[in-house]
């Protein structure tokens, strides 16, 4: 069962015990966000991820210890915990959200659905040939859809989102060298009004769950 979690973000002035969750890497990164709506969306998704890895790996939270390994072989790749369960972050507006995989890779991507004075030039960007977005809505459909593709395929948005085509069932085609070579399985989520949302990753449709991890955060703040 894949399940995903949703948090609103928490400031760090607010939660001491959330602060102290995070390795070093991670306040280093917390410093440098000038804003304060940024500060809270990291803190939050990045101390319920370790909240939530921590329950499967039955140990504290803060022990945990991420490989963060790029293709480059600097330390600033995804995060993967080793021998735990794939597991992806992403964050948007007022919202937070962690999805854990137990069998592998994962891919989450959430977007706050807002007007697109630029609509054209990014779905020029977007979409592969065969596809069209009228409107902002169907624009950020595709794009929650194809990032958490490619979140789970390890690439994220350094690989072309227009190398994807959708299609009511899912992926009809994947073009370049980071295909995956077996099954992929994709679904839509509405995590609040005014927000899309998906998930992804390879092998055997799962079920997904959604669950609030408001508590979560609340309790170790």
């Amino acid at each position: 069962m894949t399940v995903v979690w949703w948090a609103a973000p928490v400031a760090p002035v607010d939660a001491p015990g959330l602060l102290a969750l995070l390795d070093d890497h991670e306040r280093d990164r917390l410093a440098r966000f000038r804003r304060p709506a940024d500060q809270a969306r990291y803190l939050a998704a990045h101390a319920l991820v370790r909240l939530v890895l921590a329950e499967a790996a039955a140990g504290p939270a803060a022990a945990l210890v991420f490989d963060r390994t790029c293709r480059c072989g600097a330390q600033h790749g995804k995060p993967v915990l080793p021998g735990g369960p794939g597991f992806s972050l992403t964050h948007a507006g007022d919202l937070v959200g962690v999805a854990v995989h137990p069998p592998g890779p994962v891919g989450l991507d959430v977007e706050q659905v807002r007007e697109l004075t630029d609509l054209a030039a990014m779905a020029a960007h977007a979409c592969s040939p065969r596809e069209t977005v009228p409107d902002a809505e169907a624009f950020f459909t595709l794009w929650t859809r194809k990032e958490a593709l490619l979140k789970a395929a390890g690439t994220g948005l350094a690989a072309p989102m227009s190398a994807i085509t959708l299609g009511p069932s899912g992926v009809l085609d994947w073009a370049g060298e980071d295909a995956p070579a077996g099954p992929v399985w994709l679904r839509d989520l509405h995590p609040a009004p005014g927000y899309r949302a998906a998930v992804a990753g390879f092998g055997a449709r799962p079920a997904v769950t959604e669950e609030t991890g408001d508590d979560l955060l609340a309790q170790a703040r």
